[in-house]
């Protein structure tokens, strides 16, 4: 399966749109790892427990994607994007999507 954020792929034409296709994930924060990120916040630099936590979210919002897509047939998705929100205290949602595609490569004379 392609992945790309662009709205084509070089070297492959789109031969059909199959529609938007996403993977929602949402994310809360234990408070475990808000005083973990507490103590990092209190030396400065990365905080390294909210960084693999949003990893991880971003992570499985694209494999939720890549699943989607694949149940509609996709053997590609372009314009994919992500998108996220905090829809309460320390609860984050991301969202990743795109456009499910079925692409061919093109002729080597047209690449």
């Amino acid at each position: 399966m392609l992945v790309v954020t662009t709205n084509d792929i070089q070297g492959y034409r789109v031969v059909r749109h199959l529609g938007m296709v996403r993977g929602l994930t949402v994310r809360s924060r234990s408070v475990v790892g808000n005083l973990g990120a507490a103590i990092q916040i209190f030396f400065g630099g990365n905080i390294s427990v909210y960084t693999s936590l949003a990893e991880q979210a971003r992570q499985e919002a694209f494999d939720l994607l890549i699943q989607h897509a694949q149940e509609m047939g996709a053997n590609a998705v372009i314009a994919m994007r992500y998108d996220a929100n905090e829809i309460a205290a320390a609860v984050t949602e991301v969202l990743a999507y795109g456009s499910a595609v079925i692409i061919e490569p093109l002729p080597a004379s047209q690449s």
